[in-house]
């Protein structure tokens, strides 16, 4: 069958994924000849999402594991499947609204999940579709998704995808029932944008330009003390009286919430003042807030003053700080981060404070939530617009910091002459703000009601099952930081304040006190999976627990605290109690955290649930580990039947981590640098074989990944090299589309020997890279294999065979060559599924497609140690001859004599057997054995030979001597410029560690050459 000169990347590729579908090749159990099973969840890509290097490197290495193993026959499934990504979602169709001049104030809750979904419908499928040019082989019939079964799902009977929303809502039942999921008042990131808390993963942090203002903070009633500071040695280098305590702060705006002022207990300069009450220096004068100054662990003595605010509300340290001490919380902000405008009057509300302050007025959680600190005239304001205020209002009043600055200026005639002036203190410093990765606002943290898991109660298991190796981390540098993270679990919030994702199954009542006039203002909970055993649930309790005769009906949805609906009606029934339901919605990696068994079905136990959980690999980047790995396992390891042994309740039993992409430097991709890298441009140039066989070979256990476009178009030369490689076998009449594929061979020539155990060697070390997680070694081994054992040397080798005259030679290596080129397409096939279903469908005749071809089982035992032990000193010998003549500069097409004066038994009978083919592929016309080599002979050493070659009248030794000796002279300068900047500390402390390793990997390169330069001229002093 007559083949293409190249291969039709963009034309082959679309039409052979068309073909794996049609044929159902990538469905559950396709191929499957054993019992085993193997499954692996995808990581669900958000559904707004398009594919990127990070995806296309994760899936690469999915698919890889699921080709082979299906190949090798077993049950697999690779389920496919997106996560409705809450804000990201719910941002992209608002701004489609917008450009309709609309907001999503404009409609009522149920009708904008409707534009959602109508938007998820037309445009949530992009990044499926994408994976497909990849040549993933998920069961795309099979698609899931994190919102299946929702109310407004317009997919009739979710055929498409498991009801994964029932399945998210009887976990949160479940454990709301268990006392594992309870709302309570933390602090969390908040999104001024989108009005809600958002996750750690979901801000950014990044480096800006910031201040730091120093303020005074007045001693209570005029106290002043004698601050001392000394050196290292205890010697005193200042020592004066104040009257106030020193705070340095970046977000003068917070200090309207303080709680207290914090120094290490060491702090000697401190020591006087500590439990005497200071001054905070803003708001109006009378009612200055007085706050205590206590110590805490959590303050640097080295760093600014020593001394810092404790705002309990808007800062993440202050809060555990503000926890461990007892010290009320303000919140400052609304929900825009705007300073807050609701609240009694400013007077009333600083008056409560001190009390509080005083320790004359108890307090409570609710009480001080409901407490506006924020005075008159900053009240409303934009967060930023009150910090200027607050820094003008302090310094106008004298309470900022001064420091003595000298600066020079210049008179009328030119003149320079300096001046001293007493400035505020302001460091201008850079600063890591937080910032939300989707709306790119900054972040607040924010005191407010969430729900949250009681994590500790759960994390027990989750860490027994990777303690005891029920579940393998790799690498195991990923182990400890599971152990560190779940050792020193936080509750975590799973509550965000959207529209669209799973709404909380939680519905609110008045409280006891409402009812009875006795008892808790707390508004009472029903946790239920819908509105009608929600009611049952009030019903009892109002009817039954309060005694009241009522009828349960739902007023609207709101959030607690609303004015609740609670009327006295006629015909019998005394009163009416409409009941509320939490407005909030799921955080998305509480549904994602119930990826591997919601996608199976579960609740409903299934033969498929059964078969295919747990499931085998998960395969997801190092940045997820808490965030999702983490809690799979806390909450499969929780909710399923407990007295299931735990290793058929762990969601996998091998988590395989990488890092992110980076660019060739090392570089992390962003748009602001402009390095980001498009897979799908890649694929449109490169093809995806190239891409993939990339991600293969860069993905070492633990390494950082470097996308480097030079590898990439050097994969695609390799996909190049075994396509002609089959070119030439189809000129040697190797192939026939009528006739079967080649069975392993029973050759009789050396040559057809060796490869064969070649072929055998490389099957087995790629099985033991596959099965250690090392693409890296099985791509690299395939690619030294593929490249220059077949098509490189066994191609070669093979030329004086197919001339033979004897039949019988020509017929077995035909049958050789045509093994071994199957082989090949069988062994790359997992990583380079296009080209290799492309030829394997243009040579012999073949029973199925490539993708279901059986994975060999041959090893070693192919190996033929008498031909290894030949062709392997034939192609050393080739090999060393040819480096002899590149180094001596000999002309390429020069064929020149060679001596020997040395010559084993063994090595005479590989020569004398191998004559023509090593005279031919090493351009050599005679060998004559001599005792010595003649004057001007450059040596070439083999095992058990020793060569010469007589180059004296071939080159011109002088003129190569000059010739090297003036680039190893460019050479020195070059690495002692190198040298020079990597033993400098400086360097070393200073520059970015791409830049760092980049200079180490110039060296080493150079150096190489250097070592190859000095070498080649050692033979040319041999040849004189």
């Amino acid at each position: 069958m007559a083949m293409d000169k190249t291969f039709n990347a963009a034309e082959a590729e679309a039409r052979l994924s068309k073909a794996w579908d049609e044929a159902g090749c990538f469905r559950a159990g396709a191929n499957a000849k054993r019992s085993e099973t193997y499954s692996v969840m995808i990581p669900p890509p958000n559904v707004t999402g398009v594919l990127h290097m990070g995806h296309a490197f994760n899936n690469t290495l999915q698919d890889i594991l699921i080709r082979w193993k299906r190949m090798q026959g077993f049950d697999t499934l690779w389920q496919p499947g997106t996560d409705h990504a809450g804000i990201a979602t719910q941002m992209v169709v608002e701004r489609e609204l917008a450009k309709e001049g609309k907001k999503r104030t404009d409609f009522s809750r149920p009708e904008f999940l409707e534009k959602i979904w109508e938007w998820k419908e037309q445009s949530g499928g992009t990044i499926i579709n994408q994976l497909k040019r990849l040549g993933a082989s998920c069961d795309f019939d099979r698609t899931a998704f994190t919102m299946a079964g929702a109310q407004g799902d317009t997919r009739t009977g979710h055929e498409n995808s498991p009801n994964f929303h029932d399945a998210v809502i009887k976990v949160f039942v479940e454990m709301y029932n268990k006392g594992l999921i309870y709302r309570g008042k933390r602090l969390v990131n908040w999104d001024p944008h989108f009005e809600t808390a958002i996750s750690d993963l979901e801000v950014e942090n990044i480096e800006v330009a910031g201040h730091m203002w120093h303020f005074k903070y007045p001693l209570a009633g005029g106290a002043t003390y004698t601050y001392v500071e000394k050196d290292e040695d205890g010697n005193v280098t200042l020592e004066e009286e104040r009257d106030y305590i020193s705070i340095a702060t970046t977000r003068p705006e917070t200090m309207l919430g303080d709680g207290a002022v914090a120094v290490h207990p060491s702090d000697e300069r401190y020591a006087p003042i500590v439990g005497m009450l200071c001054e905070i220096p803003v708001g109006p004068k009378a009612q200055r807030r007085l706050i205590p100054i206590i110590t805490d662990e959590y303050p640097d003595k080295d760093f600014g003053s020593g001394a810092v605010k404790i705002t309990g509300a808007h800062d993440f340290n202050d809060y555990q700080v503000a926890k461990r001490g007892g010290i009320p919380m303000y919140n400052l902000m609304d929900t825009k981060a705007n300073m807050r405008s609701d609240g009694a009057p400013y007077v009333e509300e600083a008056t409560t404070a001190q009390a509080i302050a005083n320790g004359e007025a108890e307090f409570t959680e609710a009480s001080i939530a409901a407490m506006n600190l924020v005075p008159e005239e900053y009240r409303g304001l934009d967060r930023f617009e009150a910090r200027k205020r607050v820094v003008a209002d302090i310094t106008a009043e004298g309470l900022a910091v001064m420091q003595t600055v000298t600066k020079t200026i210049k008179d009328e005639d030119g003149n320079e002459s300096e001046v001293s002036e007493t400035v505020p203190y302001v460091e201008n410093k850079p600063i890591m703000q937080p910032f939300g990765d989707r709306s790119k606002v900054v972040i607040e943290p924010m005191l407010t009601d969430q729900w949250f898991v009681d994590a500790a109660k759960i994390v027990g298991p989750a860490l027994d099952a990777v303690k005891d190796g029920t579940v393998k981390i790799l690498p195991e540098s990923g182990e400890k930081t599971y152990y560190h993270w779940l050792e020193n679990i936080e509750p975590w919030c799973i509550s965000r304040q959207l529209w669209w994702g799973h709404q909380i199954p939680v519905w609110f009542g008045p409280s006891e006190r409402a009812i009875t006039g006795h008892g808790s203002e707390a508004a009472i909970q029903f946790c239920a999976a819908n509105f009608e055993e929600a009611a049952g649930l009030a019903n009892k309790c109002y009817n039954e627990r309060l005694g009241l005769n009522a009828e349960i009906g739902t007023a609207s949805v709101g959030l607690p605290g609303e004015t609740w609906e609670y009327r006295h009606a006629s015909a019998g029934v005394q009163a009416f109690v409409g009941l509320y339901r939490d407005p909030d919605v799921l955080d998305t990696w509480f549904s994602s955290g119930l990826w591997p068994i919601g996608t199976l079905g579960w609740p409903e136990w299934t033969e498929e649930t059964s078969k295919y959980f747990p499931t085998s690999t998960l395969v997801t980047g190092q940045d997820i580990l808490f965030f999702w790995v983490a809690r799979m396992m806390m909450m499969q390891l929780a909710v399923l039947d407990q007295d299931l042994p735990v290793e058929q309740r762990i969601p996998f039993d091998t988590v395989y981590l990488h890092g992110l992409v980076r660019d060739a430097k090392g570089k992390k991709m962003s748009k602001s640098t402009g390095n980001v890298v498009d897979p799908l441009e890649i694929i449109d140039e490169y093809g995806a074989d190239a891409l993939r066989f990339t991600n293969a070979a860069m993905a070492s256990l633990g390494g950082v990944l470097k996308l480097d476009m030079q590898r990439i178009a050097g994969y695609r030369n390799f996909g190049t090299k075994l396509w002609n490689a089959v070119n030439f076998a189809h000129f040697n009449n190797v192939y026939d589309p009528a006739t079967p594929a080649y069975d392993i061979p029973d050759a009789k020539a050396a040559v057809n020997q060796w490869i064969i155990g070649e072929t055998a060697k490389v099957r087995v070390e790629v099985d033991a890279a596959l099965e250690a997680y090392r693409f890296n070694d099985a791509a690299l081994g395939l690619y030294a294999f593929v490249w220059g054992k077949v098509c490189d040397w066994y191609i070669e080798l093979s030329k004086p065979l197919f001339g033979s005259e004897d039949e019988a030679v020509i017929a077995e290596t035909r049958q050789t060559l045509g093994w071994v080129l199957d082989q090949c397409m069988i062994l790359l096939h997992p990583i380079m599924p296009f080209i290799t279903e492309e030829l394997w469908g243009n040579t012999a005749k073949r029973a199925n497609m490539l993708v279901h071809e059986d994975w060999p089982t041959y090893g070693t035992e192919l190996v033929n140690a008498d031909a290894d032990a030949e062709m392997n000193w034939v192609i050393t010998a080739i090999e060393n001859i040819r480096s002899t003549r590149a180094q001596m500069h000999v002309p390429a097409g020069a064929k020149i004599p060679m001596v020997v004066t040395e010559f084993s038994d063994q090595a005479r009978a590989a020569w004398e057997k191998n004559e023509a083919m090593i005279q031919k592929l090493a351009r050599i016309t005679t060998l004559e054995q001599v005792d010595t080599f003649p004057k001007g002979c450059a040596s070439v050493a083999a095992p058990g030979a020793s060569f010469g070659l007589p180059l004296a009248d071939v080159i011109d030794v002088d003129a190569e001597k000059a010739r090297l000796e003036k680039t190893l002279g460019k050479l020195a300068k070059e690495l002692g410029g190198l040298r020079g900047r990597l033993n400098n500390p400086k360097f070393a402390a200073s520059a970015p560690e791409e830049v760092v390793a980049e200079a180490r990997e110039n060296l080493r390169l150079r150096e190489e050459e250097e070592s190859k330069i000095k070498e080649a001229l050692a033979r040319l002093a041999e040849i004189g």
